[in-house]
Protein backbone atom coordinates (compact mmCIF):
# COMPACT_ATOMS: atom_id res chain seq x y z
CA UNK A 1 0.00 0.00 0.00
CA UNK A 2 2.61 2.38 1.12
CA UNK A 3 4.18 1.77 -2.65
CA UNK A 4 1.23 3.12 -4.37
CA UNK A 5 0.86 6.49 -2.53
CA UNK A 6 4.12 7.10 -2.96
CA UNK A 7 3.91 10.76 -4.77
CA UNK A 8 0.53 11.07 -3.01
CA UNK A 9 -0.62 14.06 -0.44
CA UNK A 10 -1.55 10.70 1.98
CA UNK A 11 -0.26 9.62 5.19
CA UNK A 12 -0.19 6.17 6.28
CA UNK A 13 -0.56 5.00 9.90
CA UNK A 14 -0.79 0.76 10.27
CA UNK A 15 -0.05 -1.24 13.75
CA UNK A 16 2.93 -3.28 13.93
CA UNK A 17 2.92 -6.68 16.01
CA UNK A 18 5.52 -7.01 18.26
CA UNK A 19 9.09 -8.68 17.31
CA UNK A 20 9.34 -6.65 13.89
CA UNK A 21 12.75 -5.93 12.57
CA UNK A 22 13.40 -2.62 11.07
CA UNK A 23 17.06 -1.53 9.52
CA UNK A 24 18.78 2.01 9.06
CA UNK A 25 20.66 3.18 5.64
CA UNK A 26 23.77 0.90 5.06
CA UNK A 27 26.98 3.41 6.31
CA UNK A 28 29.55 4.49 3.04
CA UNK A 29 31.81 2.06 2.07
CA UNK A 30 35.22 2.67 3.27
CA UNK A 31 37.24 4.69 0.78
CA UNK A 32 39.91 2.80 -1.45
CA UNK A 33 37.74 -0.48 -1.51
CA UNK A 34 35.58 -1.81 -4.57
CA UNK A 35 32.89 -3.80 -2.45
CA UNK A 36 29.49 -4.45 -2.93
CA UNK A 37 27.27 -1.68 -1.21
CA UNK A 38 25.21 -2.82 1.45
CA UNK A 39 21.66 -3.00 1.54
CA UNK A 40 20.86 -2.39 5.40
CA UNK A 41 22.13 -0.66 7.69
CA UNK A 42 21.60 -0.79 12.03
CA UNK A 43 19.22 -3.14 13.04
CA UNK A 44 16.22 -2.38 14.93
CA UNK A 45 14.91 -5.05 17.11
CA UNK A 46 11.58 -3.82 19.10
CA UNK A 47 11.89 -6.71 21.47
CA UNK A 48 15.49 -5.70 22.01
CA UNK A 49 15.91 -2.03 23.73
CA UNK A 50 19.77 -2.47 23.07
CA UNK A 51 19.38 -2.12 19.41
CA UNK A 52 17.25 1.33 19.47
CA UNK A 53 19.12 3.84 17.85
CA UNK A 54 19.16 7.30 19.46
CA UNK A 55 15.74 8.77 18.95
CA UNK A 56 14.45 11.49 16.13
CA UNK A 57 11.57 12.91 17.91
CA UNK A 58 9.76 12.39 21.47
CA UNK A 59 6.38 13.34 23.21
CA UNK A 60 5.23 13.61 26.45
CA UNK A 61 1.61 14.47 27.50
CA UNK A 62 -1.04 14.16 30.00
CA UNK A 63 -4.06 12.50 28.79
CA UNK A 64 -7.65 12.09 30.87
CA UNK A 65 -8.47 8.62 30.05
CA UNK A 66 -4.65 7.23 29.42
CA UNK A 67 -2.59 8.59 31.69
CA UNK A 68 1.02 9.47 30.89
CA UNK A 69 1.31 8.97 27.15
CA UNK A 70 5.20 8.87 26.15
CA UNK A 71 5.41 8.60 22.12
CA UNK A 72 9.00 7.87 20.79
CA UNK A 73 10.06 7.88 17.33
CA UNK A 74 12.87 6.84 14.91
CA UNK A 75 12.85 8.35 11.37
CA UNK A 76 14.56 6.97 8.33
CA UNK A 77 13.93 3.65 8.92
CA UNK A 78 12.80 0.63 6.32
CA UNK A 79 11.61 -3.30 7.01
CA UNK A 80 12.78 -6.03 4.38
CA UNK A 81 9.71 -6.23 1.90
CA UNK A 82 8.59 -9.45 1.38
CA UNK A 83 5.79 -8.97 -1.20
CA UNK A 84 6.51 -6.51 -3.59
CA UNK A 85 6.52 -6.66 -7.67
CA UNK A 86 10.36 -7.73 -8.23
CA UNK A 87 9.79 -10.62 -5.34
CA UNK A 88 11.98 -14.02 -7.59
CA UNK A 89 13.57 -11.38 -10.33
CA UNK A 90 16.96 -11.43 -8.31
CA UNK A 91 16.76 -7.80 -8.39
CA UNK A 92 17.19 -6.12 -5.25
CA UNK A 93 14.20 -5.25 -2.97
CA UNK A 94 12.70 -2.01 -2.97
CA UNK A 95 13.67 0.54 -0.46
CA UNK A 96 10.20 1.54 2.17
CA UNK A 97 11.45 4.04 4.53
CA UNK A 98 8.95 5.66 6.86
CA UNK A 99 9.14 6.36 10.82
CA UNK A 100 8.49 3.76 13.54
CA UNK A 101 6.60 5.16 16.29
CA UNK A 102 6.36 3.49 19.77
CA UNK A 103 3.09 4.68 22.59
CA UNK A 104 3.09 3.78 25.85
CA UNK A 105 0.80 4.63 28.31
CA UNK A 106 0.24 5.24 32.12
CA UNK A 107 -3.04 3.30 32.22
CA UNK A 108 -5.34 1.22 29.94
CA UNK A 109 -8.78 2.96 29.02
CA UNK A 110 -11.79 2.60 31.05
CA UNK A 111 -13.33 -0.59 30.54
CA UNK A 112 -9.77 -2.44 30.21
CA UNK A 113 -8.16 -1.52 33.97
CA UNK A 114 -7.82 -4.54 34.84
CA UNK A 115 -5.16 -5.67 31.75
CA UNK A 116 -1.65 -4.44 31.81
CA UNK A 117 -1.20 -1.75 29.22
CA UNK A 118 0.62 -2.80 26.53
CA UNK A 119 3.58 -1.47 24.33
CA UNK A 120 1.74 0.14 20.33
CA UNK A 121 4.13 -0.30 17.90
CA UNK A 122 2.97 1.93 14.78
CA UNK A 123 4.33 2.46 11.50
CA UNK A 124 3.93 6.22 9.51
CA UNK A 125 5.06 7.54 5.86
CA UNK A 126 4.08 10.60 5.04
CA UNK A 127 5.46 14.09 3.44
CA UNK A 128 7.40 15.84 6.18
CA UNK A 129 7.72 14.99 9.60
CA UNK A 130 5.55 13.03 11.72
CA UNK A 131 3.21 15.07 14.49
CA UNK A 132 3.49 12.49 17.38
CA UNK A 133 0.55 14.28 19.37
CA UNK A 134 -1.80 14.14 16.49
CA UNK A 135 -0.74 10.45 15.61
CA UNK A 136 -1.43 8.64 18.65
CA UNK A 137 -4.88 10.21 18.86
CA UNK A 138 -5.39 9.35 15.34
CA UNK A 139 -5.04 5.53 16.05
CA UNK A 140 -7.03 5.64 19.14
CA UNK A 141 -9.84 7.40 17.30
CA UNK A 142 -10.13 4.17 15.31
CA UNK A 143 -11.72 1.99 17.59
CA UNK A 144 -14.84 5.03 17.71
CA UNK A 145 -14.79 4.52 13.81
CA UNK A 146 -14.79 0.57 13.38
CA UNK A 147 -18.06 0.81 16.18
CA UNK A 148 -19.82 3.17 14.21
CA UNK A 149 -19.46 1.51 10.83
CA UNK A 150 -20.87 -1.83 12.82
CA UNK A 151 -23.95 0.64 14.05
CA UNK A 152 -24.48 1.65 10.96
CA UNK A 153 -24.75 -1.90 9.34
CA UNK A 154 -25.76 -3.99 11.76
CA UNK A 155 -28.57 -1.62 13.41
CA UNK A 156 -29.47 0.95 11.08
CA UNK A 157 -29.33 -1.45 8.07
CA UNK A 158 -27.07 0.18 6.02
CA UNK A 159 -26.07 -3.07 3.90
CA UNK A 160 -29.08 -4.29 4.14
CA UNK A 161 -31.19 -3.46 0.92
CA UNK A 162 -30.09 -4.75 -2.24
CA UNK A 163 -30.63 -1.82 -4.58
CA UNK A 164 -29.78 -2.31 -8.23
CA UNK A 165 -28.39 1.40 -9.74
CA UNK A 166 -25.80 3.36 -7.87
CA UNK A 167 -28.13 6.38 -7.31
CA UNK A 168 -30.56 4.69 -5.15
CA UNK A 169 -27.02 3.33 -2.81
CA UNK A 170 -26.04 6.97 -2.91
CA UNK A 171 -29.69 8.14 -1.34
CA UNK A 172 -30.18 4.78 0.86
CA UNK A 173 -26.62 5.86 2.26
CA UNK A 174 -27.47 9.76 2.77
CA UNK A 175 -31.04 8.51 4.85
CA UNK A 176 -28.96 6.33 6.97
CA UNK A 177 -26.32 8.95 7.79
CA UNK A 178 -29.33 11.45 8.66
CA UNK A 179 -31.15 9.21 11.05
CA UNK A 180 -27.83 8.71 12.88
CA UNK A 181 -27.25 12.48 13.35
CA UNK A 182 -30.87 12.63 14.21
CA UNK A 183 -29.58 9.94 17.11
CA UNK A 184 -26.53 12.00 18.29
CA UNK A 185 -28.77 15.49 18.22
CA UNK A 186 -31.50 13.66 20.74
CA UNK A 187 -28.71 12.36 23.18
CA UNK A 188 -29.94 15.43 25.66
CA UNK A 189 -33.45 14.46 24.98
CA UNK A 190 -34.63 11.39 25.86
CA UNK A 191 -34.23 9.13 29.38
CA UNK A 192 -31.65 6.54 29.42
CA UNK A 193 -32.95 3.10 29.60
CA UNK A 194 -30.40 1.41 31.32
CA UNK A 195 -29.94 -2.42 31.54
CA UNK A 196 -28.60 -3.20 34.87
CA UNK A 197 -25.34 -4.74 33.57
CA UNK A 198 -24.53 -1.77 31.29
CA UNK A 199 -22.44 1.52 32.14
CA UNK A 200 -23.92 4.47 33.37
CA UNK A 201 -23.48 8.02 30.92
CA UNK A 202 -24.53 11.47 31.89
CA UNK A 203 -27.61 12.26 29.82
CA UNK A 204 -25.48 14.18 27.18
CA UNK A 205 -23.00 11.09 26.66
CA UNK A 206 -25.62 8.41 25.51
CA UNK A 207 -24.28 6.58 22.50
CA UNK A 208 -26.55 5.92 19.54
CA UNK A 209 -27.27 2.49 20.83
CA UNK A 210 -28.50 3.63 23.81
CA UNK A 211 -30.88 6.68 22.42
CA UNK A 212 -32.69 4.62 19.82
CA UNK A 213 -34.45 2.38 22.65
CA UNK A 214 -35.91 5.88 23.61
CA UNK A 215 -36.17 7.94 20.40
CA UNK A 216 -39.49 6.48 19.71
CA UNK A 217 -40.87 7.75 22.98
CA UNK A 218 -40.19 11.75 20.85
CA UNK A 219 -42.23 10.82 17.50
CA UNK A 220 -45.76 11.49 19.08
CA UNK A 221 -44.28 14.88 20.22
CA UNK A 222 -42.22 15.93 17.40
CA UNK A 223 -44.76 14.24 14.94
CA UNK A 224 -43.77 13.80 11.27
CA UNK A 225 -43.68 16.11 8.31
CA UNK A 226 -45.01 13.29 5.78
CA UNK A 227 -48.59 13.57 5.08
CA UNK A 228 -50.61 10.10 6.11
CA UNK A 229 -51.16 7.49 3.25
CA UNK A 230 -54.58 7.67 1.83
CA UNK A 231 -55.41 4.19 0.68
CA UNK A 232 -57.20 4.21 -3.06
CA UNK A 233 -58.23 0.51 -3.97
CA UNK A 234 -56.37 -1.81 -5.59
CA UNK A 235 -53.83 -0.98 -7.97
CA UNK A 236 -54.25 -1.16 -11.45
CA UNK A 237 -51.23 -2.51 -12.06
CA UNK A 238 -48.89 -2.68 -15.63
CA UNK A 239 -51.31 -2.46 -18.56
CA UNK A 240 -51.69 -5.47 -20.82
CA UNK A 241 -49.65 -6.43 -23.49
CA UNK A 242 -46.61 -4.48 -21.78
CA UNK A 243 -43.49 -5.85 -20.92
CA UNK A 244 -41.14 -4.24 -17.86
CA UNK A 245 -37.92 -5.50 -20.30
CA UNK A 246 -34.65 -7.28 -18.87
CA UNK A 247 -32.97 -5.18 -15.78
CA UNK A 248 -29.86 -3.42 -16.28
CA UNK A 249 -26.85 -5.37 -15.14
CA UNK A 250 -23.76 -4.07 -13.50
CA UNK A 251 -20.44 -6.22 -14.02
CA UNK A 252 -19.22 -7.14 -10.09
CA UNK A 253 -16.42 -6.16 -8.74
CA UNK A 254 -13.65 -7.90 -7.88
CA UNK A 255 -10.64 -8.00 -5.89
CA UNK A 256 -7.15 -7.78 -7.95
CA UNK A 257 -4.53 -10.41 -6.49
Amino acid sequence: MQQKLEGERAQVLVRLRAGRCFYADPPPPPPGKNARPKHHGRKLDTKAPSTWPTLSAEHRSEDPGYGMVHVRAWAKLDPKTQDHPTRGSRRPRPIIRGALVLVEVGRPPRGERRREPKKLWLWWHGPGEPELDLLWRAYVRRFDLERTFRFLKQTLGWTTPRVRHPEQTDRWSWLVLVAYAQLRLARACVEDLRLPWERRYSPGCLTPWRVRRRVLALLPALRTPAKPPKPWGRSPGRPKGRRSGRAKRYPALKKTA
